[in-house]
Parts: structure tokens; sequence; C-alpha cells
């Protein structure tokens, strides 16, 4: 990283880890009422960036909270919103940035539903909890937002009682107007807050005077790059061990606009509650799979992902200090809340909607 350290909060991250499930840094002794048995369990860093103990125990209590607390025995959407690798990068370096999209990217989804069910903002509501991840499949860098919506709206009766009203599942045409709104209200909000410029023929992001060392972490690894030793700068490399497939999405729910992408393909009926919680676990689960990492006979990190690529890629390989930098680019900001509640199910939302 060009003689420059780690930021502070990547640095403990680390320290913590190493820590982590070792009895010599402190354990609980615990015992067995009935038959006396003893066991000794080593505390855990608790961190949420790459320890995969950790995050396996995050993801199975998040799922269970999800399911059995906030989320209503009522039809549940999955909407999947990934950005262009430039948004990417800037949200991982100004989270207070993704934050105001996120912000927008709910209105256009809660307005677009609230009017197909043939409602306004003043007789519906809506709520949805966004699941804000921050890794792709192989390691890599990739903000992006998924977001469980209420599939329908709640509406208030005479009678002081709420009801649901159900919406069909959006088209084709649907999700990308959808998409060229959001990217359109995202690119606008950009412009006001002087991080998006133009010229005659391209946009760019204006980042002057930010001087944060993870820079280069953080772009190499939005961009699939090595970010440090010899063959830094140049792609990861990557095993294709299976032929190449042709990307057909004729049937599939998902829009693509401006390097944004737009999916609302996966829903739970309300008797699915399995099926939500499966989805839960998917949506929180940890960023490092233990069971996909393996090394070669030449002392590299061999990585499997967990779908292959259209092009047949099945794994990539990192050396041991691009996987360290890999592993400190999913590291997020401190406060960053990485769940968020909307509409019906935030904290300030009115009492008795559900």
């Amino acid at each position: 990283m060009q003689g420059k350290g780690l930021a502070l909060h990547v640095q403990q991250e680390f320290a913590e880890y190493l820590k982590c499930g070792r009895l010599e840094h402190g354990f609980l002794w615990v015992q067995c009422t009935e038959c006396h048995h003893e066991h000794l369990v080593a505390f855990s860093c608790k961190r949420r960036g790459f320890c995969p103990s950790c995050g396996a125990r995050h993801m199975a209590e998040s799922a269970a909270l999800l399911v059995d607390e906030v989320l209503p025995e009522q039809p549940i959407r999955q909407w999947v919103l990934s950005f262009p690798f430039q948004l990417r990068f800037l949200f991982a370096s100004r989270p207070q940035l993704m934050g105001c999209v996120l912000g927008i990217v709910y209105r256009a989804i809660s307005s677009h539903l609230i009017k197909k069910a043939g409602f306004t903002r003043k007789t519906a509501q809506i709520g949805a909890v966004t699941l804000i991840q921050r890794f792709g499949s192989a390691l890599n860098l990739n903000v992006h937002f998924h977001m469980l919506f209420l599939d329908g709206v709640y509406t208030a009766t005479p009678w002081g009682k709420s009801r649901f009203h159900r919406t069909n599942a959006p088209d084709r045409q649907e999700l990308t107007e959808l998409a060229h709104t959001i990217s359109h209200r995202v690119a606008r909000f950009l412009e006001r807050e002087g991080i998006l410029e133009h010229d005659e023929e391209n946009s760019y992001l204006s980042l002057e005077g930010d001087e944060d060392p993870m820079q280069q972490v953080l772009g190499c690894s939005v961009s699939y790059r090595i970010a440090s030793g010899p063959q830094q700068g140049r792609k990861v490399f990557t095993l294709q061990t299976i032929p190449a497939l042709e990307d057909d999405d004729r049937f599939a729910q998902v829009a693509k606009v401006a390097g944004f992408s737009l999916h609302a393909g996966l829903a739970a009926q309300a008797w699915e509650r399995s099926k939500l919680e499966r989805l839960c676990r998917y949506i929180t689960r940890p960023a490092v799979s233990e069971k996909r990492l393996s090394l070669t006979p030449s002392a590299n990190i061999r990585y499997q992902l967990k779908t292959p690529y259209n092009d047949g890629t099945t794994h990539v390989i990192f050396e041991p200090m691009d996987f360290i930098a890999k592993l400190a680019a999913l590291v997020p900001k401190p406060r960053v809340n990485l769940t968020r509640f909307h509409g019906v199910f935030a904290p300030n939302s009115k009492p008795g909607v559900m």
C-alpha cells in the first residue's frame, strides 16, 4: 500500500480476529446443573468484517430476530440493487452518502408499490428491512442492498383496524422504469453534493482532498485487481474449470440500467416462514466461507465461488498479502449500521399498523 498503514479500525479487526476463540485470551467456565459436566467457552471477537464464526453467529441471530419479531405473516419480496463500480467505491469510503442513497432507493420503490396498489402515501403505508452487503462471491468489495419489502401495503379501515392489500409481482418493464428512476435520482443527488461532475463526453466522481490510506485497497477490491506486491494493478488470477454459459435473462425479473441492476424475482408467501428464514440467513451470511478456502501447492490462497460465473470461473487465487488486502477492504467503518428499518418497521412508525 505504498508505505501507508491500514486504517486503525482495520488493524483492530485483524488484532481481535487473531484472539477469537482462543482460550488464552479469555473464556467462560460453564457447568451443567444436572450432570455437572464442565466446558470452557472461549471469548469471540464479535467483529463484523470477515470473521467466519462470528459472522455465522450473527447470521443465525439476525435471521431469527427478523422472522420471529419483525416481519409479519404477510408476503415478503426481496429487492436487490447493485451499483456501478464507481459508486461501490464511493459508498465504502463515504458511508454517509450511502445512507442518503438508500433513502432515495426506498422512496422510489415504496412509491411504486403504493401507486401500484391504487393508493397514495397519505392513505397507505409500507415497510422494508434493508441488509447492506459489502462483499461479492469472490471476496471483492461490492456494496449492494438486499431489501425485504412487504409485497403489498397497509391501509386503515373506518373501524381503526389495518388491512393488507397484496400487490402483483413487478414485470420487466416496471423494473426497468424503476431502475431508470433510481439511477436518475441518485445522479442528481450526487451532483447537488458536488460529487458527480460532467464534461462533454463523460461523468466522473470528484473525490479530491480524500487522503484515506485505504483508498487503494478499496479501489483494487472493487475492480477485482491485486492491491499489493509485484503483480499490483493486474487482474486477480481466476480458474475456469467449467464451460462458459450464455447469459440468458429474458425471463428473469431483473433490469439493468447505466450500471445499476435491480432484481425482484424472489418472494416468500405469508405461510412460507421457513423459506423466509432461509432468505434472511442468506442475506445476513458472513463474507468468508471457510469451507471454500484452501491452499495451493505454491502457498497461495484458493477461494471457490459459491456460484460459477457465466464465463466458467469457479475459483479465484490470491497471493497471501493480497488476500489480507481483500479482507481489509471488507471491514466496514465504525458506527456504520448495516441493517436499516423503513416505514412500518422503523422505530418511529405508528403503533397498531400490523
